[in-house]
């Protein structure tokens, strides 16, 4: 066996048994904490600064990057990465989860005006980060500070307020729980995570909302494959981001393993990422609005995905040694793959750890949400019914 090959670990690429909704919905959502907790410390290297500090590839979960200099090593990000800490991908998916089950039903952009940002700004909890209980605003990093910025002080209209922020991952990190109230309806997921990513993000930003609400909502469709998974999001995907998918798509079908599509998946997302080969120092260009380019965390984590067939484990550990932006890949990764297989795909020791050191319930919100999501499926019914009764009733002929 492959020392990168952590199977004997309890991870199995098959899953013979067809997951409910809840479990799916678990499946994703601790799915998506755990990708993010094991990726934070990694967060902005390269594979090789990652196999250098390390020993090798991460295999689990790993303590700071810079030891117990975690408080002053970046001064502007003093936060403790690492230990099995989730970060503000999983604060925002919390949060974005807390809305849904205030609203219980579809959300817009006046949703997250309405209630997420009153949600980060007056409501103190437990930030593992900053080993305290604060605000969410105090860990929230400047391109999620907007939000509030805008929407709370600068009354911009919601739908218009992602305008002129820098164009990144912000929005599209906290996006699993549109997939998942959409399940198994990856075009209304779409739709609805690009009205929710609104207030935050523009282009090509905003655009991978969608997608990987989309793709999450196609992971819960029975029988859905990381192949269909694809498909589903290149048949909605628009200008640069499906450029993006296809051509990381296209690398991953020559990889059966991570370690060696490491690069080449680098090398084909480069012409589509505007920040540049030093993810520290991101080139004069970067995060613009542009209809060519695309986020990198999307494209790679389906590329994962794809390599992995799917497994987990896999699809995590590639993701979270890919480097640079790392938690947030392995988040959306990890999101994708749990809603595929459900919960016993996420390795038990890795979320039973997460959640101890992080002091964070990952199980509720889930629950919560597949509740909230069975009750808007049965509105939408209802919705649909009134639409049929009243277009059978236009179109009768006498």
């Amino acid at each position: 066996m492959s020392p990168l090959d952590p199977t004997p670990h309890g991870s199995t690429r098959t899953h013979p048994t067809t997951p409910t909704l809840t479990d799916r919905v678990t499946g994703s959502l601790v799915g998506a904490a755990v990708g993010d907790a094991l990726g934070g410390p990694v967060e902005g290297c390269s594979p090789e600064q990652i196999a250098e500090r390390h020993g090798g590839r991460v295999q689990g979960i790993v303590g700071p990057w810079h030891g117990d200099d975690w408080r002053t090593a970046r001064p502007i990000a003093p936060y403790h990465k690492g230990d099995g800490h989730i970060t503000d991908d999983t604060l925002m998916t919390h949060a974005l989860i807390r809305v849904y089950a205030t609203v219980r039903d579809h959300l817009d952009a006046y949703a997250i005006a309405d209630h997420l940002v009153p949600d980060l700004i007056t409501t103190p909890r437990w930030i593992p980060e900053l080993e305290a209980e604060a605000l969410p605003l105090q860990r929230l990093f400047l391109a999620e500070k907007w939000l509030v910025a805008r929407l709370h002080y600068g009354h911009v209209d919601p739908r218009e307020a992602g305008t002129g922020n820098i164009v990144n991952c912000g929005a599209a990190m906290y996006m699993a729980p549109v997939g998942l109230v959409n399940a198994a309806n990856p075009a209304g997921a779409y739709a609805e995570a690009l009205d929710v990513a609104g207030p935050h993000q523009s282009s090509y930003g905003r655009e991978a909302a969608g997608v990987f609400a989309a793709a999450v909502a196609a992971a819960c469709t029975p029988g859905a494959t990381p192949t269909t998974v694809v498909d589903t999001c290149l048949s909605l995907a628009k200008d640069g981001t499906r450029a993006a998918i296809e051509a990381v798509a296209e690398v991953a079908s020559n990889h059966g393993e991570f370690e060696s599509a490491l690069a080449p998946l680098r090398t084909a997302i480069t012409p589509f990422d505007t920040v540049g080969p030093d993810y520290r120092s991101p080139s004069l260009g970067a995060r613009r609005p542009s209809r060519l380019h695309a986020i990198e965390e999307l494209p790679i984590a389906l590329a994962m995905l794809l390599i992995a067939d799917g497994d987990y484990r896999h699809t995590v550990l590639g993701s979270v040694n890919y480097g640079r932006d790392c938690d947030s890949i392995a988040t959306m990764s990890g999101a994708i793959a749990g809603a595929l297989h459900g919960a016993s795909a996420v390795p038990h020791d890795w979320s039973t750890t997460i959640a101890q050191a992080s002091r964070l319930d990952l199980h509720t919100p889930a629950t919560t949400l597949a509740a909230v999501t069975q009750e808007i499926f049965t509105k939408d019914q209802t919705r649909r019914r009134t639409h049929e009764s009243a277009f059978r009733t236009l179109t009768d002929t006498p």
